[in-house]
């Protein structure tokens, strides 16, 4: 995977980041990481410079102000990532939920298969999380079967956060018109690429919640994502009238 590039969003990651960049950079000797960190009071930014000198010219870090948005994060790293000659960039968790070997599998998918956008679905074959209570896992099929009801996408898991893209697919997209910084941001950017025509293609993979550190999850992102998907689904029927 030597034109790929993995995004790592970090807010307070302290106890999983070294983890997880070891694990990626052990099982793929050519794919570079790029973290985002939104300045972590835990220190998380400096963990991951003192890692740049056993992973030279591998590991990147952007370092941000504040806690400015999952969905900002991404973009922002998705313009370094473009600066540069990445053809493949993914993104994902900080904290093991995405199991790094399944990064072979998405990028097969986009390199080998006519993907455009490679999405590790958790609901394609039942619903695949292991330790997350059933109030979650409700909460969360049931926000991806409200998602396709409204918007008509086929996607299963419409706010899954392990992705790849191809490099075309993000040169295709306005991050000015991605108004979304929450969960709603991964369903936002998986709506542009359906109205554009991309091929989106999901991959059955197993979602381990975290172990260490505190979920991001609150009520603004979840009343974001809810009303986000309407007003997505609005601005396209009014775009079109």
């Amino acid at each position: 995977m030597q034109d790929a590039i993995v995004i790592i969003p970090t807010y307070n990651e302290i106890e999983n980041i070294e983890v997880v960049l070891t694990a990626i950079f052990s099982q793929y000797s050519q794919v570079h990481v790029l973290v985002v960190d939104d300045n972590s009071p835990d220190l998380t930014a400096n963990k991951v410079e003192a890692l740049q000198n056993s992973f030279i010219n591998r590991l990147f870090l952007l370092k941000r102000s504040g806690k400015q948005g999952l969905g900002t994060a991404y973009i922002e790293g998705f313009k370094w990532c473009l600066t540069r000659q990445y053809q493949f960039i993914f993104e994902m968790d900080a904290d093991f939920s995405h199991n790094p070997k399944d990064l072979q599998r998405l990028y097969e998918a986009c390199k080998c298969k006519n993907a455009d956008v490679a999405v590790g679905s958790r609901y394609i074959k039942g619903v695949n999380v292991v330790n997350w209570p059933l109030s979650r896992v409700l909460l969360s099929y049931g926000a991806s079967l409200y998602v396709r009801i409204i918007t008509g996408m086929k996607v299963l898991d419409p706010t899954a956060g392990f992705i790849c893209y191809k490099r075309r697919v993000l040169e295709a997209i306005d991050f000015d018109a991605i108004k979304f910084i929450g969960y709603a941001f991964q369903i936002e950017m998986k709506y542009t690429a359906y109205k554009k025509n991309f091929n989106i293609k999901e991959i059955p993979i197993i979602f381990t919640d975290r172990l260490h550190g505190v979920s991001k999850l609150n009520k603004g992102i979840i009343k974001e994502a809810i009303l986000g998907v309407i007003k997505m689904r609005l601005k396209t029927i009014l775009g079109r009238s």
